[in-house]
């Protein structure tokens, strides 16, 4: 079973990997848009920042994380307002997000393993707290190597690690949280979810008799639970009629559903 240690060290990996990549970018790329829709480069790091934040006041000062949030008018449009408020100038915002992720791993790692800590719409180990983390880093990271394809620091960003079987994992546990938060019945049925790497490693979730299956490379999983692509656009194969929907709710993160990604011929046209 994978410790709050592992996974916090991938996080830091992950973490460090997409600051080699910013770091290096100039002002005018911090301005650059990417694949989400109305989010610059600086939007993505400072969301990054932000949920750093609010997760490290989560775990050392939950009556206070309440009360915040419980004081926001409109939750649909809680993320976007909060990566505009905390854009800063490039090295400023860089200095933040490196001092907010240390204090993040520091409250979790001084956690009593098996407290919970509050989150939006549900309570997390903080376990679960650094795999979302470890979630969040990822699929942001995407978007900014995203952005920059041809460069060898994006390029390298993006080659897939071991460390994508935290966020595969997440996929798998949040199976049932993706149709509650589409206003769907839980599934019925269990899930069998396999995932193929690009080194020959094959990692497997859920009983090998469940008639709903998941198959396919671990990356497009990871992208789908995400939403970072359109299922149209991944090679993975559903069977059964619960993973088929599934494929169009998946959602490994908290809160309302998340705004899809078109296909990308759809984009093309």
């Amino acid at each position: 079973m994978v410790t709050l240690r592992e996974v916090l060290h991938d996080l830091n990996a992950e973490s460090e990997s997409l600051d080699r990549l910013v770091s290096v970018l100039d002002e005018k790329d911090w301005s650059q848009p990417t694949p989400a829709k109305g989010w610059t480069v600086a939007h993505q790091i400072a969301h990054l920042h932000w949920t750093d934040g609010v997760a490290t006041l989560a775990a050392t000062d939950p009556a206070e994380f309440i009360r915040q949030m419980s004081a926001i008018e409109d939750p649909h449009t809680m993320v976007d307002r909060a990566a505009a408020e905390h854009i800063a100038p490039p090295q400023e915002l860089l200095r933040r997000w490196r001092v907010g992720r240390e204090a993040l791993a520091e409250a979790l790692s001084e956690m009593p393993k098996d407290e919970k800590l509050p989150w939006f719409g549900t309570a997390m180990s903080p376990l679960s707290s650094a795999t979302g983390r470890m979630m969040e880093t990822w699929a942001h990271g995407q978007d900014v190597a995203e952005t920059f394809p041809d460069r060898a620091a994006a390029q390298e960003h993006r080659r897939p690690t071991d460390r994508l079987r935290h966020v595969a994992n997440l996929g798998f546990r949040t199976i049932g949280h993706s149709f509650l938060s589409h206003g769907r019945p839980a599934p019925k049925a269990p899930f069998r979810v396999e995932l193929s790497t690009v080194d020959g490693k094959v990692w497997t979730f859920g009983p090998e008799d469940a008639p709903n299956r998941v198959v396919g490379p671990a990356e497009d999983f990871c992208l789908l639970v995400t939403q970072r692509r359109n299922p149209a656009d991944l090679a993975l194969q559903a069977t059964g009629d619960e993973a088929r929907e599934w494929t169009t709710l998946a959602q490994a993160f908290a809160g309302p559903p998340g705004g899809k990604r078109e296909p990308a011929k759809a984009k093309a046209q």
